[in-house]
């Protein structure tokens, strides 16, 4: 299955989870905290982390997900990144037919819902830097599965149509 990249699309995102930006105006804020709510017997967990740059295509044979807590990436430094996600089919594995890549800019962060299986972070251009934030302290705090490898491509040029899948 190839699947081709798309720009950064809000309502396309929404059943996997929100993009964190910026207000407009100088002295207006964006609340994100309905994704930050207390999870009983977990703890809040902040850490950075440095991803490796990637170069595209790319091939995803493994996914994960958090099915306790949302999980929040901040870009600290870096330059374009794609975040990679699927649903779940009707038993709760991953589900490569339903695999969405959007193309963020650093002036976007992401919050994946809980559940959500998704591959890990891409850098693209050079090594990146993110915040990560989330809930654990469960013994399934993150759960992998193997999947059918899902080549995930550059974008369309201007005038593409966007996602493709084969």
């Amino acid at each position: 299955m190839t699947l081709t990249i798309v720009a950064a699309d809000a309502a396309a995102f929404a059943p996997f989870g929100a993009f964190i930006d910026v207000p407009a105006q100088v002295g207006d804020r964006r609340l994100y905290s309905e994704w930050l709510a207390p999870v009983a017997g977990l703890a809040p967990q902040f850490h950075t982390n440095r991803v490796a740059a990637s170069v595209l295509p790319l091939a995803i044979d493994r996914v994960e997900r958090h099915p306790h807590a949302a999980q929040v990436f901040l870009p600290l430094d870096a330059t374009r990144y794609v975040v990679t996600v699927m649903a779940a089919d009707a038993a709760g594995e991953p589900d490569p037919a339903t695999a969405r890549a959007f193309l963020l800019p650093p002036t976007l962060g992401v919050v994946y819902r809980a559940g959500v299986w998704h591959a890990s972070i891409t850098a693209l251009d050079r090594v990146a830097s993110f915040a990560v934030l989330m809930w654990r302290g469960h013994a399934e705090d993150d759960v992998f599965a193997a999947i059918p490898p899902v080549v995930v491509s550059a974008p369309a040029t201007a005038g593409g149509s966007g996602a493709t899948r084969g």
